[in-house]
């Protein structure tokens, strides 16, 4: 008997992705400029401790017990509190549900909400994970043209019109509004009127990814989409970026009748009451000065990268190469002349010890970007990121040129 062979090859849901997943851990390099991590100098690790050592002192037993399936309900109070102070979000802790981090509450949302077929609006270029969520429910994705505002109003309404016109039910709108990953801008308040205007006109939910909107370095904040209308959309946001990823801690502000089928369709009961107790009890103590700590950290980040990129690669290709300058979030989108091939240079870059993510990684169609590169100012210290963006100019020079 242990000697016959077994395959699951046949036996696979029909509703999972036809390639396989990676099971590999994200690779380390000299220079990470490929993903969003927050500086891990300033990871607040003492503080979690005893803030995790006082929460546990203070909720004895609380361990013992299945979490509630909306999450560890004073971080939900808190966050009530929070996003009503700084997004102009007026929720109750029962329409808050925590999540793993953003991505998982992204996922359960496309699953509550798209059948295979269904229409789903993006930025022109946006993030790869809620790409490969939609994806995976077989979303028909169509990206909206954007300026420095965020999506054209007039380009959205095009977008909708051709799908309706085709038959097609338009499903979601998905948008980073406050510093875009990976174009960076801030989606101006009459911009985010204009867009809710459009769904609401057309009977579509908005789904409101804000995650980034902690890490601001200038400018004032600009009214959340959700605070507008906490009916037709759905506001998600995560610790991720200003505590760590490894927390795995995201939350959700939603309807509840959206709320109802989330919790039934959501896999165990409810996050990590260990975490949960952890973020809590920090978050009253200490979070809004360790954000204002990291933000003049990242800034310092952005702006070496900044100039990194005029010294040598404005040096280099001249006005036909720029780049955002971002207020806040993570993030700096790089745009080079026609011709360039960013997904050829990164296979080389890498083994430089350079990384990058190639901008036809974000287009929704898998097709638009090849001159584009997203590159993240998080994880490298500032001497780091202008010795790494020396480096990759080389990369550029050697390698992209010849694909033009």
């Amino acid at each position: 008997m242990t000697g016959r062979t077994f395959s699951f090859e046949d036996l696979f849901s029909s509703s999972i992705p036809s390639e396989s997943g990676s099971r590999q851990a994200h690779p380390r390099s000299r220079y990470d400029f490929g993903v969003a991590y927050p500086d891990p100098d300033s990871l607040p690790l003492a503080e979690l401790a005893e803030a995790l050592r006082v929460g546990l002192e203070e909720k004895e037993g609380e361990l013992a017990l299945y979490p509630h399936p909306q999450g560890y309900l004073p971080l939900r109070e808190y966050l009530s509190e929070k996003l009503t102070r700084d997004r102009k979000l007026s929720v109750s802790a029962e329409d808050i549900m925590l999540g793993e981090g953003s991505s998982q509450l992204n996922h359960m949302i496309i699953e509550a909400l798209v059948d295979p077929g269904d229409v789903v609006l993006t930025e022109d270029f946006t993030y790869p994970g809620t790409l490969g969520f939609l994806r995976r429910f077989r979303a028909d994705i169509r990206g909206v043209r954007c300026d420095s505002e965020g999506m054209l109003p007039d380009a959205l309404e095009a977008v909708l019109r051709r799908a309706l016109s085709e038959g097609r039910r338009v499903k979601l709108i998905y948008t980073i509004p406050t510093f875009q990953n990976p174009q960076g801008w801030v989606m101006s308040l009459e911009r985010r009127k204009s867009v809710l205007e459009l769904a609401l006109c057309h009977g579509i939910p908005i789904l409101e990814d804000d995650c980034y909107v902690d890490l601001r370095f200038e400018g004032e904040p600009v009214d959340s989409i959700a605070s507008l209308n906490p009916e037709a959309v759905v506001y998600v946001g995560s610790f991720s970026k200003v505590i760590g990823p490894g927390m795995r801690l995201g939350y959700l502000a939603g309807s509840s009748q959206l709320l109802d089928r989330i919790t039934a369709i959501r896999s165990g009961s409810g996050v990590s009451q260990f975490g949960a107790l952890a973020v809590h009890r920090f978050a009253l103590n200490g979070l809004d000065q360790h954000v204002a700590h990291i933000n003049q950290i990242l800034c310092n980040k952005r702006d070496a990268m900044l100039g990194a990129l005029d010294k040598y690669f404005g040096s280099c290709f001249g006005s036909e190469v720029f780049w955002s300058r971002p207020a806040g979030g993570l993030f700096i989108w790089l745009s080079m002349p026609a011709g360039f091939d960013t997904a050829r240079v990164a296979e080389r870059a890498a083994k430089e010890g350079i990384l990058f993510m190639p901008g036809v990684r974000l287009s929704p169609e898998g097709e638009s970007g090849h001159n584009r590169a997203r590159l993240c100012f998080g994880y490298n210290r500032p001497q780091e990121i202008i010795d790494g963006i020396a480096c990759l100019s080389e990369v550029f020079q050697k390698d992209g040129v010849a694909a033009l």
